[in-house]
């Protein structure tokens, strides 16, 4: 594959905390190459590594040892600052808690990331807020505060909100894990849509079922990449979640 092609390269991650005697090895040499395009899951129990591996892919960690590139860029060894800034232009994030801030309307949720940019462009960022709302089928909703739209609805809110800046990669943490079963289903025929249009999205989940609706997963354990493999085999195992009928979504 043309390295070109390539959104995230990273080559022995490896992550410590502590020191001496309490050293907890949480990565222990990860590589890990994503395509422009491609939407990936990675799987794995608590204590596998993929929060530490999913916070060092989304600039919010350093590892310990071990080369990141996303979209070209080599990110280990970036000041705090240079981090800010990547993530803001770079990553879109999509959590489980939606993090929406409560008092403030659905399309000022989305617009809040152009309000950090630090590019010097001219952007119409209510116009741009409108049409990313509208493209996951909330343009109905724009006025509306959290307490005001369901659950899936605040997760589209917050998945606009990852949309808004254009970014190199989508990274969803658990994104259905306040959801419940239909919603879900909801929220992941949504981002397969926006992986058809052309978004790169990683899913972190725990759940097979989940990360199912991923065409590739990445399963991990002890700190290792142990499985990396498309999830055609996966399909019989899944629970009931493969089950439901995708309800429709914008496009």
């Amino acid at each position: 594959m043309d390295t070109r092609d390539l959104v995230i390269q990273a080559s022995g991650l490896k992550k410590i905390y502590g020191t001496g005697g309490s050293e907890v090895h949480a990565l222990r040499g990860v590589d890990l190459r994503v395509a422009r395009g491609e939407m990936v899951a990675i799987m794995g129990a608590s204590g596998s590594g993929k929060s530490t591996l999913m916070n060092i892919l989304g600039c919010l960690d350093q590892p310990t040892e071990g080369v990141y590139m996303l979209d070209g860029v080599r990110v280990d060894g970036l000041d705090r600052d240079e981090l800010a800034d990547i993530r803001n232009r770079e990553i879109g994030f999509v959590f489980q808690g939606f993090n929406l801030l409560a008092r403030t309307t659905a399309l000022d949720n989305v617009e809040l990331p152009l309000l950090y940019d630090r590019s010097g462009r001219k952007l119409d960022t209510k116009a741009m807020a409108r049409a990313t709302l509208e493209r996951v089928g909330l343009g109905d909703r724009m006025d509306h505060q959290p307490s005001e739209l369901s659950g899936g609805q605040q997760q589209r809110v917050a998945i606009a909100r990852a949309l808004i800046t254009n970014p190199a990669i989508i990274l969803a943490d658990e994104p259905t894990g306040n959801l419940d079963t239909h919603t879900s289903v909801e929220v992941l025929a949504l981002f397969q849509e926006l992986n058809r249009q052309g978004a790169t999205i990683l899913l972190v989940t725990h759940e097979p079922s989940i990360a199912a609706y991923a065409p590739r997963v990445v399963e991990m354990r002890d700190g290792l990449v142990v499985r990396d493999h498309a999830t055609q085999e996966l399909h019989d195992a899944t629970s009931d979640l493969q089950d439901l009928e995708p309800l429709e979504v914008a496009s």
